[in-house]
């Protein structure tokens, strides 16, 4: 069985991980942190997990998680990189929500989310835990960088592109919505349900921070420097994510040839669903699943290629992705524990 702890338990990511990893058949929860929870049954603040959580929350200093397998951080920015360098020397495997290790250029990082990296040595050590497109990295890793939500699905929604070399890579567009549970649990006006209910809005359109992260990743699989418009939407839904993404073709290729793309890219991947071409997915198709689904569309067979994606932004796009990773890193069977089907209605 492996061992688990869990840094920062309270927040929406925490217990999803709990939920998953709580059924998990090779998993043994042993520790999940919160300082000011201190002493309460994990059971108490979240009643789904009655009869399947039995821990209570410890202050972190009244837990060794050295003697843990493996340490998820569902915590803010910025508290993995200050306790992953000791548990990694003690053999611990970390696997990290936050952003901490997500980009590779430290100066970066440090301008895009206002605070110093203080493990700068452990950087490019951090696999960048998209299983569908670094699995071989991910299973040899020690420490995870964990994908943003929206990072997620741009990247698998543009990569087939570019990898074919088939659109300009320069002029990308992300269009992107999701639901309320992406701003975290906390007390916070603009996600209150009387501000964030009956209403919808964009936020972080002249520089969002997921940003940086989604240009350095499709980078990688092309030669043209990637230039992306990414506009992030709050929208009155709990959870779910929609990325509607924008594409101009630059070579001669058919609906099928493009169909064709993206059904090889994904033919092997267990949670990417590729759709018929002029699908429309919806989020309530992948809510609490571990399962991303695409489809391609092409207005007026023109030369805009348009790609919808949709995910559970707490699922697949954070702790069910973190659970897939800690499968590979451990050599189980990647879906074990994540094969339950999406809620409908």
């Amino acid at each position: 069985m492996i061992k688990v702890g869990i840094v920062g338990g309270t927040g929406y990511t925490g217990v999803e991980l709990l939920r998953l990893l709580a059924v998990h058949p090779q998993v043994q929860l042993t520790a999940i942190t919160s300082r000011k929870e201190d002493g309460l049954p994990v059971a108490d603040m979240y009643p789904s997990l009655r009869g399947r959580v039995n821990l209570a929350f410890s202050a972190p200093d009244k837990v060794d998680l050295t003697q843990c397998d493996v340490v998820f951080f569902a915590t803010p920015h910025g508290v993995a990189m200050e306790q992953a360098p000791a548990l990694l020397k003690a053999g611990v495997k970390v696997i990290d929500l936050a952003a901490d290790f997500r980009i590779k250029d430290q100066a970066v990082f440090e301008k895009t989310y206002k605070i110093p990296h203080t493990a700068p040595q452990l950087i490019e050590e951090a696999v960048y835990g998209l299983p569908e497109l670094n699995r071989d990295d991910i299973k040899a890793a020690k420490l995870i960088a964990n994908p943003g939500c929206y990072p997620t699905t741009m990247q698998l929604g543009f990569v087939p592109l570019l990898k074919a070399g088939v659109v300009d890579a320069g002029n990308l567009i992300a269009d992107c919505k999701s639901g309320v549970s992406g701003a975290g649990r906390k007390a916070e006006i603009g996600i209150l349900f009387s501000e964030s209910s009956d209403n919808f809005k964009a936020y972080g359109v002249s520089g969002h921070r997921h940003t940086p992260e989604t240009v350095a990743q499709l980078q990688r699989f092309t030669s043209d420097k990637v230039g992306l418009i990414f506009s992030p939407h709050l929208v009155p839904m709990i959870r779910g994510m929609h990325s509607t993404l924008y594409a101009r073709l630059t070579k001669e290729i058919s609906n099928e040839e493009l169909q064709a793309l993206f059904v090889d890219a994904y033919k092997d991947q267990p949670f990417v669903d590729v759709m018929p071409f002029g699908s429309h997915p919806e989020t309530r198709s992948t809510r609490g699943a571990n399962m991303l689904r695409l489809a391609l569309h092409r207005p007026d067979n023109g030369d805009t290629v348009v790609v919808l994606v949709v995910q559970d932004n707490l699922v697949k796009g954070a702790s069910g992705q973190a659970v897939q990773c800690m499968n590979l890193m451990f050599g189980l069977e990647e879906g074990l524990g994540l094969n339950n089907i999406a809620l409908l209605p």
